[in-house]
């Protein structure tokens, strides 16, 4: 098995590609050794010092440090990786896998073809460049003109997700929804 690393723009952030389906669809940012507990390979990660985020995506795992370098931690979590795509374990538990929560959207109902033209836009044209950022954007809520998102994986910390969310995504949404003010994070 052939184990791929890419940088991300967020330097903490290391995205690994292990040449096969991670998350068949959505995604999963785990961000505690106690979340990591829906995930024997998050729990496997995180058992190595110095992890402090694991992301899931579809095709990709996104490993955020909070201490260490990555000369010595990137040895680690590529043996982690290999070890469990080898074991043939779930990436997630199968009680994880059907009762996966999610966070509620909110929006008025007389907005909802709106919010149908913001969702259609961020799944086309921003999840894919995010995606290959190491992350995720995920359409929390529109309210008086703002569209609320939620950032994670790479994204979540990144120093350049402001840019990212006031310059790309802001000026997406204006440009093709002209309801839309501003996006902010949620």
């Amino acid at each position: 098995m052939f184990i791929q690393t890419e940088s991300t723009p967020n330097p903490s952030t290391l995205k690994f590609l292990p040449g096969e389906q991670v998350l068949g669809s959505g995604s999963r940012d785990i961000v505690s050794a106690a979340e990591a507990k829906v995930s024997p390979l998050a729990s496997a990660i995180f058992a190595i010092g110095g992890v402090s985020a694991v992301f899931l995506g579809s095709d990709f795992i996104s490993v955020t440090k909070s201490s260490g370098e990555w000369q010595q931690l990137k040895p680690a979590i590529l043996g982690a990786i290999m070890e469990h795509f080898m074991s043939g374990e779930p990436i997630l538990s199968r009680d994880a896998a059907s009762g996966e929560s999610s966070e509620d959207e909110y929006f008025a109902p007389e907005h909802a073809e709106i919010v149908d033209q913001i969702k259609e836009l961020l799944e086309t044209r921003v999840r894919p460049t995010v995606a290959a950022d190491g992350g995720d954007i995920v359409f929390r809520a529109f309210k008086d003109g703002v569209v609320y998102l939620h950032m994670k994986g790479a994204c979540s910390g990144c120093p350049s997700s402001t840019a990212t969310l006031k310059r790309g995504i802001q000026n997406l949404l204006c440009h093709f929804v002209p309801e839309v003010k501003s996006v902010e994070q949620a």
